[in-house]
């Protein structure tokens, strides 16, 4: 993503993607492009290998939304890394993720159930995490594990009501 100038961390980018996706989003790719390049870069061979990188992301996982149970994880570093860092990817992937549901055009006081609207907050409250506190230990590698399960079952929660009752009742 560098070499076409994205700026956002890979986290970020899957956050906004996830966003447009459980939002409903049928233009979801085109959207999330238009968040990430800008016109005059569609004739970049690095920005045009980036967006095919990018494509099978996006497929990958609208195909794992659209499948039964929770056959997706949010795009982070591997376990092998450093806790700040793993934990600034959570943070990354909720802003992301929230800002796809804005680009989507979900407006903030959209009358979600009260449990969504609490996963939703949650999320928020996720990405003013005190990065500096974290010490690395067992109970911080714990949090962080609960949190990164927890966001994605917020983004199915999301999911549930803005698209998969939608298509049970149709």
């Amino acid at each position: 993503m560098a070499s076409a100038d994205i700026e956002s961390s890979g986290a970020e980018v899957h956050g906004i993607l996830c966003g447009l996706i459980c939002a409903g989003r049928q233009d979801a790719l085109e959207r999330w492009f238009g968040e990430l390049f800008e016109q005059d870069q569609a004739s970049d061979l690095l920005v045009r290998e980036c967006a095919d990188s990018l494509r099978k992301l996006h497929d990958e996982t609208l195909s794992a939304v659209r499948a039964p149970g929770l056959g997706v994880s949010p795009f982070l570093p591997e376990e092998e890394k450093g806790l700040k860092l793993r934990a600034s990817a959570v943070c990354d992937w909720c802003q992301g993720f929230l800002y796809g549901l804005g680009v989507a055009g979900i407006p903030p006081a959209h009358s979600f159930s009260s449990e969504t609207r609490e996963a939703l907050n949650a999320l928020s409250e996720i990405t003013r995490m005190d990065l500096e506190g974290l010490q690395g230990s067992e109970e911080d590698e714990a949090s962080l594990m609960e949190l990164t399960e927890f966001i994605w079952v917020a983004a199915m929660l999301v999911h549930s009501e803005l698209v998969a009752d939608k298509t049970e009742h149709s």
